[in-house]
């Protein structure tokens, strides 16, 4: 199912295929032909023809041909459907499917996109002219965005109101849910999704306005960032922000950066670096990827890699493998927490890291290295070792082989010795697996509830206490987690191990981990350890009598923590009983 084949005509035929062309391309007139430099490869003597009157073009040069749909495809990445409704748009057409279903669908998205395009348009001439937005307008200036910058960029400004938009669009209920702009609260009033924040509209790759994301004012309340819920329009493991903009100059560098926000984008654009885009507020996953990948065949990762660990390390390579890419990392200055920051103070810095990016494995090699003591054969022997773990995890035998080599001469130490054992640990040919061990240690309660306090902090804040953590490092890194505002803070807080540990967990995919049961089993093994002691020292007769009565209660607790339906209830009863213990057991 799809377009009506008679609309698709109907397009081909209302589309004036020079006006489309000459777009793109300065044409003269030869003949009955339109000629002019070929836009696909460069050339300095015209060897591109367009033929108006039959709706066709061709390249004498290289050889690309077709009509107005292919030529709106290849030169602004769109895929047929995008490609069609461009033009079906430009012509003053509708266009019509063979399914009624999906042509309601696509009807409904249409008017759910203009309906966000009002709103794009009223949140910025906010940001731009209403005096309630004068601080915004201070706080951007500080940080170097200027008035081209905003209006580049569409920058807008939610005011404080709890229903100001709703009310100046007239949203009804249901479009402002699908389009995510409100929502019905809790005394059944229409209400805005952003109140008192910077924005920032987030674009998909055909241009069209799917999203917002937004900022809080230096010194406010509430999280820092908040981006759109899913919705009809708009799927956060897909969507890329600043793609819109940037799909042109990522196909003239054959290469995309990636870096982790919005700022940070605007940051790479403003130093030169116009290939950028950012993840919305999640790791970059394999639709991501492969999104991209239509555009180049080079991607560039542009944020802290240090803590890319085994697992994360699998999944680029097997992305490597199954999308054709080579994933490189740009080597950020250290200390640079903002790379928005960076592009006001040294923008060369920016552009340079770029275009020394390494590949993920060399680059993990040379912090490696970078860090390491040589200074005895014994802490070769370490590095050595650490390095050989580190080749080991990628999927190539003739890479594995190459980076032993060098490695080796680095150390002075024979190649075997780095490649010793690589039979039992590298991932198999059908995909890329963790072993055994790192597979459970990655599945642990702790681990998983960590990777929820560093991905969903909402979600689990209110579950989670430091009494649930047993292991040292990740308890500290719960710790500095918890009383850090950013994640980079809490990374620059932390021991190395633990931000080491922060780190890889901020790469690893936990969406469909169940905040619930992983906090029960976190309870249940705490629960559990105290029960142990309570018992014993019960037993040894050197308990207080009150425990022996709390025997018996926990015991309870833990059968009920251990049955979905009573689990939250006996969450709610188990956690400050573990900490008040714990105080207790710290005075005493």
């Amino acid at each position: 199912m799809g377009i009506a084949a008679e609309d698709i005509e109907r397009v081909r035929a209302a589309t004036d295929l020079v006006a489309v062309v000459g777009e793109h391309v300065a044409l003269r007139r030869s003949g009955s032909r339109w000629v002019g430099l070929c836009p696909f490869h460069t050339e300095r003597t015209p060897s591109f023809s367009v033929n108006a009157e039959l709706g066709f073009y061709y390249c004498f040069g290289c050889q690309r041909k077709g009509d107005a749909i292919t030529f709106v495809r290849e030169t602004r990445q769109l895929d047929f459907v995008g490609a069609m409704e461009s033009l079906a748009a430009r012509a003053g057409m509708e266009l019509r499917w063979d399914n009624q279903r999906e042509s309601g669908d696509r009807r409904r998205r249409s008017r759910l996109v203009e309906t966000m395009a009002r709103a794009v348009g009223w949140y910025h001439e906010r940001l731009l002219a209403s005096p309630d937005a004068a601080e915004a307008r201070g706080y951007l200036r500080s940080r170097g965005f200027d008035g081209e910058v905003v209006r580049r960029f569409q920058l807008g400004w939610a005011p404080e109101g709890w229903d100001t938009l709703c009310r100046a669009l007239s949203l009804p209920a249901d479009v402002a849910r699908d389009t995510g702009l409100g929502f019905v609260n809790a005394r059944n009033r229409l209400q805005d999704s952003f109140r008192a924040r910077v924005l920032f509209p987030i674009f998909d790759a055909r241009g069209e306005p799917v999203a917002m994301g937004g900022r809080v004012l230096p010194g406010a309340d509430g999280p820092k960032y908040k981006n759109s819920s899913a919705s009809a329009l708009y799927d956060k493991g897909e969507v890329l922000y600043g793609l819109n903009w940037a799909k042109g100059a990522v196909v003239e560098h054959g290469e995309v950066v990636v870096c982790e926000g919005y700022t940070d984008v605007i940051g790479f654009v403003s130093a030169g670096v116009a290939q950028t885009v950012a993840t919305c507020g999640t790791a970059l996953t394999e639709r991501h990827v492969a999104t991209l990948r239509r555009f180049a065949p080079r991607i560039v990762l542009a944020f802290d890699a240090d803590g890319a660990g085994q697992a994360a390390a699998e999944r680029i390579y097997g992305w490597e493998r199954r999308h054709e890419v080579d994933v490189f990392v740009a080597a950020l200055p250290r200390g640079v927490k903002d790379p928005a920051d960076l592009a006001r103070s040294d923008p060369e810095a920016l552009r340079t890291a770029v275009s020394a990016a390494m590949p993920l494995l060399s680059f993990r090699l040379e912090r490696l290295l970078a860090s390491a003591s040589l200074s005895s054969v014994e802490a070769r022997a370490r590095v050595a070792a650490a390095a050989g773990d580190l080749i080991a995890e990628h999927p190539n035998q003739i890479v594995r082989e190459e980076y032993a080599g060098q490695v080796a001469l680095r150390l002075d130490v024979r190649p075997e010795h780095l490649l010793h054992g690589q039979g039992r640990i590298r991932p198999s040919p059908g995909g890329s697996r963790p072993t055994p061990a790192r597979r459970r240690r990655l599945e642990t309660a702790s681990l998983l509830a960590l990777g929820l306090a560093v991905h969903q902090p909402e979600a689990v804040a209110h579950l989670l206490h430091e009494v649930l953590f047993l292991d040292p490092v990740e308890l500290e890194a719960y710790r500095v987690l918890t009383r850090a505002q950013t994640l980079h803070e809490a990374v620059e807080a932390a021991s190395p191990e633990a931000g080491e540990l922060l780190l890889r967990l901020a790469v690893e995919e936990v969406a469909d981990a169940d905040a619930g049961a992983v906090v029960g089993r976190l309870l249940d093994e705490a629960t559990s350890r105290v029960l142990a002691q309570m018992e014993a020292d019960a037993r040894a007769s050197v308990g207080p009598l009150e425990d022996l009565q709390a025997i018996g209660w926990l015991k309870l607790l833990v059968e009920d923590l251990r049955d979905d339906t009573t689990r939250a209830a006996a969450a709610e009863l188990l956690l400050p009983f573990l900490a008040e213990r714990a105080v207790h057991e710290a005075r005493s």
